[in-house]
């Protein structure tokens, strides 16, 4: 059997599974288990252990259920609600005030946690049933959520850029600071479709009766009232200064860093919201848990899938293939985008990475592109994969959090969001230095 003909039995195989529902970390394991035994030899199967142990023994990812017990210290006690709060208090004079302010809220979660999930889900369950209040139609509030919280994995830190940065050998601290400005300027769009969206629904496209309960609901804040959450931001704004300096200072690596914001959001918690007891502390520290064990299987599984690949000279065939491609730089990089775009249909953004980077990146050198601008922009592509259908994860967690919203209600309000990342895409492309002026600086 020639080496094409096994590359694509090996990943038309994978893709079946994961069709079929099974879980990402088995999916993997399954068939690269089934291809060792039946083309490696039996003493290679024996080295199973080695091969995952070594994978793993890595002091980088201990930055992941760091930075997730980050998240979820925050999503599950009253800091988020204090988040939102304050953010909605400062911006509600805005048109789409309250939008607004579940943008900002989401970029400042995320820039905490470093999961989309975990920001869609902090933060919808608050805004979404505040916007349906206050007017705003299913689809915009649900779309806004689920679009802002695919800043999680764009706003350092993020748990993508780091698992990025270790299969592709680069810095993880410059690909933090890589993310910044593309971050805060897909914030900033998102932020500027809603206040047009907002304002133009609640004058021209609701109802009169919907006019009626919008003025009824609508609030004002006298400067007293926005200055009194001052407070609450402090030990948010103290947090983030402290993983700022440490990690762009270069004081700290990215691990250490995480180990000293998980630190120091348990203290704040525990002091500041009063969660020391174990009913309070035993649901963070399992979220937690589940969610680094998930992602810790799927790492560890996707080390041993690309072993099995190299072994079969699958990953060297698909290298040397893309490679001789006659394509200009713009044409490969087009199609690659695709590819991603469309495995971010079916794949979370973790398994994409493990998947497809190591075959990628020989070829991406070849055509003169930057890794680091290249992570960026993948992992934006891979924000449009979380909110898109037919398996946009962050769909599947507002429609789990607002069952009230319809999935068609839902896709519509996507729907801008996705077009506004394409055209991101294309303008990092033009202009890469939006992506790399910060770090080249630093």
């Amino acid at each position: 059997m020639t080496e094409f003909s096994l590359g694509s039995l090996f990943v038309a195989g994978t893709l079946v599974l994961l069709l079929s529902g099974m879980s990402v970390a088995f999916a993997l394991g399954v068939v690269s288990l089934l291809f060792m035994v039946v083309l490696m030899p039996p003493t290679l199967i024996l080295t199973l252990p080695e091969t995952l142990y070594g994978g793993m023994d890595n002091f980088t990812l201990l930055a992941i259920p760091l930075f997730i017990l980050m998240g979820e210290s925050i999503g599950r006690t009253r800091a988020s609600v204090d988040l939102y709060e304050s953010a909605y208090r400062w911006l509600s004079k805005l048109p789409g005030g309250l939008g607004i302010a579940n943008v900002v809220g989401c970029a400042i979660f995320a820039g905490m946690c470093g999961s989309s999930t975990a920001t869609a889900a902090a933060m919808g369950s608050m805004g979404i049933p505040e916007m349906k209040k206050r007017g705003y139609s299913g689809g915009l509030a649900g779309g806004l959520i689920a679009a802002g919280g695919t800043l999680g994995i764009l706003i350092p830190p993020s748990i993508t850029f780091i698992l990025y940065g270790i299969v592709a050998e680069q810095s993880i601290g410059k690909l933090f600071i890589a993310g910044i400005i593309p971050g805060l300027l897909l914030a900033t769009l998102f932020a500027l479709w809603v206040g047009y969206k907002s304002h133009r629904d609640t004058h021209a496209g609701l109802t009169p009766d919907a006019l009626a309960r919008l003025a009824t609901v609508r609030e004002t804040f006298t400067w007293r009232e926005r200055f009194e959450t001052l407070p609450r931001l402090i030990p948010f704004a103290i947090i983030i200064s402290i993983v700022m300096v440490a990690l762009y200072g270069g004081f700290a690596t990215p691990s250490e860093v995480a180990g000293v914001g998980a630190f120091a959001t348990v203290v704040m918690v525990m002091v500041v919201y009063r969660c020391y007891r174990w009913k309070d502390l035993g649901p963070i520290l399992l979220g937690t848990t589940k969610e680094s064990c998930m992602l810790m299987m799927i790492i560890a599984m996707s080390f041993l899938y690309s072993n099995v690949m190299s072994y079969l000279h699958v990953t060297q065939s698909a290298t040397q293939w893309l490679v001789a491609l006659d394509m200009s730089r713009w044409e490969f990089l087009f199609w690659i985008d695709v590819l991603v775009l469309v495995l971010g249909f079916f794949l979370p953004p973790v398994a994409i990475i493990l998947f497809i980077t190591p075959v990628l990146l020989p070829g991406l050198q070849a055509h003169g592109f930057d890794l680091v601008w290249f992570g960026v922009q993948m992992t934006i592509l891979m924000e449009a994969g979380l909110i898109h259908p037919p398996i946009g994860l962050n769909l599947f967690v507002i429609l789990g959090i607002a069952p009230d919203i319809s999935l068609k209600e839902l896709l519509w309000g996507v729907m801008p969001f996705i077009v506004l990342i394409i055209l991101f895409i294309v303008l990092i492309s033009a202009f890469p230095q939006i992506v790399m002026w910060l770090p080249n600086r630093m």
